[in-house]
């Protein structure tokens, strides 16, 4: 704390004044001028003055709820009292005697008649008071801090629980389909029968879709991890959106058919090309159509629908028909590892939107939601035309 005392001879404390400043150049000559006139009421009264540079401790200045500086409080003796503004000199000139007068008499009370745990020689200095407000400010940041740490943790906790779980299917799937390859296709295995060469590509090509699953989880995990704040890469290019999206649909046809999904495209044969990374817009199409699975009932319908609107962009859009998003939440469900109350007890982390607006906001392009509660939603995003 920058302070300057003028103490006093009296064993009572003496009246007590705290002088907020700053560093404007506007409030030099002010302060000035304040410093001056008490310099010469210092014979007048015995004072006490500290002074606060709001720029080192502005804590202080929250503290006593100061809304402009400089500023003048008297602390002691109570009621505090506030003196702010452009002319503190006049107002000071004011108050100075009624200031003695409160002193005189709060010296002249007997003890029975003190504010409550206040004694006459132990009152406490600002010095301490502002300590103690230092190190208040100071726990309370700490448990901010513990708070973020703790939740931090149990999103870790959470993360490594369901990334175990979500790994199984994919890992179990993709080792059958090679576990199969190779017991079937092996010359010195006369006992089992071989397999055609149109089995072996379903076969390869399922443990390939598997293992692009595995990859793309870890990738949205190790994202998601980063927040808004890590890099993301984008490498964009000439991409066939159309092709992309049947692509994207034929691999997680399974989860769809599981659950009796009727799945509907409306996705243009002339569509032009969009400049875009391929495997990050394939990142933002699994994630929506992942979600659509999971919040569409049985037998319900996913319809997929791409546009050209303009010259400029694409529209793609995903549509379901699940309960719907409140409208109240609909401008936070794209927020880093937020859920919805109704979806805390599901799977997922919370990161999938997230990570998708990131990335379609990379491109230059928009994403949002229309949702009509019981009846389903829809999330749309553009990419740009390739030139």
């Amino acid at each position: 704390m920058a302070a300057n005392a003028e103490k006093s001879t009296h064993t009572q404390t003496p009246l007590q004044l705290l002088l907020f400043v700053d560093q404007r150049p506007s409030s030099q000559e002010q302060i000035q001028r304040l410093h001056k006139y008490l310099e010469d009421l210092k014979n007048d009264y015995p004072f006490e003055l500290e002074v606060v540079d709001v720029g080192e401790q502005p804590y202080l200045a929250e503290h006593f709820k100061l809304v402009a500086t400089p500023a003048l409080i008297k602390i002691h003796p109570p009621p505090r009292h506030i003196i702010a503004g452009t002319n503190l000199v006049a107002q000071l000139a004011d108050w100075w005697p009624r200031w003695k007068q409160s002193m005189d008499e709060y010296q002249n009370l007997d003890g029975e008649s003190w504010p409550a745990g206040t004694e006459r020689a132990d009152i406490r200095s600002f010095a301490h008071v502002a300590e103690l407000i230092r190190i208040s400010e100071e726990i309370f940041r700490l448990k901010q801090e513990k708070e973020e740490l703790q939740q931090q943790l149990q999103f870790k906790d959470r993360i490594i629980a369901m990334l175990a779980h979500d790994l199984r299917n994919p890992l179990t799937a993709a080792s059958i389909a090679l576990e199969t390859l190779e017991t079937n296709t092996d010359p010195n295995n006369g006992n089992s029968p071989r397999l055609t060469p149109a089995l072996v590509n379903q076969l390869i090509k399922q443990a390939r879709n598997q293992t692009r699953a595995i990859e793309r989880l870890i990738v949205d995990i190790l994202q998601g991890s980063q927040g808004n704040n890590g890099s993301l890469k984008i490498v964009p290019q000439k991409v066939d959106l159309g092709e992309l999206c049947q692509e994207v649909l034929e691999c997680l046809k399974h989860r769809f058919a599981m659950k009796s999904q009727q799945i509907k495209t409306d996705i243009p044969k002339d569509l032009p090309y969009v400049y875009a990374d391929p495997e990050r817009v394939r990142q933002v199409l699994v994630n929506l159509l992942d979600n659509a699975n999971k919040y569409t009932p049985p037998s319900g319908t996913i319809q997929v629908s791409v546009l050209h609107r303009t010259a400029q962009k694409v529209h793609l859009s995903v549509c379901d028909t699940g309960p719907g998003i409140p409208e109240e939440n609909r401008d936070r469900i794209f927020e880093e590892r937020y859920r919805l109350k109704r979806d805390e007890a599901l799977d997922g982390y919370g990161i999938g939107l997230s990570l998708c607006q990131r990335i379609i906001r990379s491109h230059y392009g928009r994403i949002w939601v229309d949702s009509v509660p019981d009846k389903g939603s829809c999330f749309h995003f553009t990419l740009p035309v390739y030139r």
